[in-house]
C-alpha cells in the first residue's frame, strides 16, 4: 500500500483498523518482553494504560528513572506539546492540558530554573493557546508560554547530515534548552497519516510549508537532526482516528487512556504507529529516521516496560 492508497483508505473509514489496534491489540503491542532492562538501567520505552493523564505520566516517569534523570538543576526546560489548533480540549487535536501542567510541575520540582511551553501554531496563536486549555494549564503549573508566531523567534540552522532538509529556521528556545521535551498527541493526520513524536517537531520550525514542497517524509525524518528531544512523551489518552489533524464533527475517536514515553524518537513512533494502525511500514519517515541513526525501529528487541493502572 502506497501513501496515496493509505490516506485514501483512512478517508473511507480505515479508522476501524485503527480502533482495532487501539481497543483490541494494544496490549499485544507491548506484551512481548524479549529484552528486560538490566539492574541499574532503564527501559527503552514505557507504556502506561489506564488512570488519568496525570497518573499515567507519573507512573511512566517513575519507571524511567524519574524526571530528575532528564532535568538539570538550574536548567532551562522547553516543552513542545501540540497547541496547533483553536479547538477545545475534548476534540483531542492538541495535547491534554492536564498532562502539560503536570510535566511543568514535575520539572520545576526537580530544580529547573524555568519551564517554557511553546508551539508554532497552525491556527492563530492566542486563540489556539487559550482554547486548547494549554496556556492556562501551563501557567497554573508555573511555566511561561512563549510566542512562536513571528520569524524573529527563529534562528537559521544547517545540518550536513540531512539529505533534503539541509537548513531550517528553528525556534530559539529549542536551541537554548538544557532539556527539550517533546509532548505530542497521537492522532490521524490527513497529510502525514499520523501525528506522533517526529511529526510534532514541525512545530519547532518557521517554514512548515517547505516540508510539503520538499518532501514530507524526508523532512519529518530529518527535523530531529537540528535538535533531537531529550525525552518524548506521546499522549494517547483520547485518540483521533479520522479527520485529523484539526478534527471535525464527523471525526472518530478511541478512548485509549494510554501514554508512551521514550528517549528514542523512532521507537516511540513505531509504537505509536502500531497503536493507531496500520503500523510503521505505512510511514516512510520512520524507516528513514532509523536509517539515519536517529533511533531504533526494531522495538521487539528493546526493553519495554508496560504498566496497567
Amino acid at each position: 500500500m502506497n501513501r496515496r492508497e493509505f490516506l485514501s483508505a483512512l478517508g473511507r473509514g480505515a479508522g476501524a483498523l485503527g480502533a482495532a489496534w487501539l481497543l483490541g491489540a494494544v496490549p499485544r503491542v507491548f506484551a512481548q518482553a524479549p529484552a528486560v532492562a538490566a539492574a541499574g538501567t532503564f527501559p527503552d520505552l514505557v507504556a502506561v494504560k489506564g488512570g488519568s493523564a496525570v497518573s499515567r505520566v507519573d507512573a511512566a516517569l517513575a519507571a524511567a528513572g524519574g524526571i530528575g534523570r532528564f532535568v538539570r538543576k538550574g536548567g532551562l526546560v522547553v516543552l513542545k506539546p501540540n497547541i496547533g489548533w483553536d479547538v477545545r480540549p475534548e476534540l483531542a487535536a492538541n495535547t491534554d492540558p492536564a498532562l502539560v501542567k503536570r510535566l511543568v510541575e514535575l520539572c520545576l520540582a526537580a530544580g529547573a530554573r524555568k519551564v517554557v511551553v511553546f508551539d508554532h501554531t497552525c491556527d492563530p496563536l492566542r486563540a489556539s493557546c487559550a482554547n486548547s486549555g494549554i496556556e492556562r494549564a501551563a501557567k497554573d503549573g508555573g511555566a511561561e508560554v512563549a510566542p512562536a508566531h513571528a520569524e524573529s523567534y527563529y534562528q537559521a540552522v544547517e545540518n550536513a547530515r540531512a539529505g533534503t532538509l539541509r537548513k531550517a529556521k528553528v525556534h530559539e528556545l529549542v536551541l537554548q534548552a538544557d532539556t527539550f521535551i517533546n509532548v505530542p498527541v497521537l492522532k490521524n493526520h490527513g497529510g502525514a497519516g499520523m501525528t506522533a513524536a517526529m511529526k510534532n517537531l514541525m512545530g519547532m520550525v518557521w517554514d512548515r510549508g517547505a516540508f510539503h514542497s520538499m518532501g514530507l517524509d524526508a523532512c519529518i525524518a530529518e527535523a530531529a537532526l537540528f535538535r533531537k528531544p531529550d525525552l518524548n512523551i506521546v499522549d494517547a489518552g483520547k485518540v483521533m482516528l479520522s479527520g485529523g489533524p484539526r478534527g471535525n464533527a464527523s471525526s472518530r475517536y478511541a478512548e485509549q487512556r494510554l501514554l508512551m514515553l521514550s528517549t528514542d524518537i523512532v521507537a516511540i513512533d513505531v509504537a505509536s504507529a502500531r497503536t493507531l494502525g496500520p503500523g510503521p511500514e505505512a510511514f516512510e519517515y520512520i524507516g528513514r529516521a532509523a536509517t539515519m541513526g536517529l533511533g531504533r525501529a526494531d522495538i521487539e528487541k528493546l526493553a519495554i516496560r508496560r504498566i496497567e493502572l
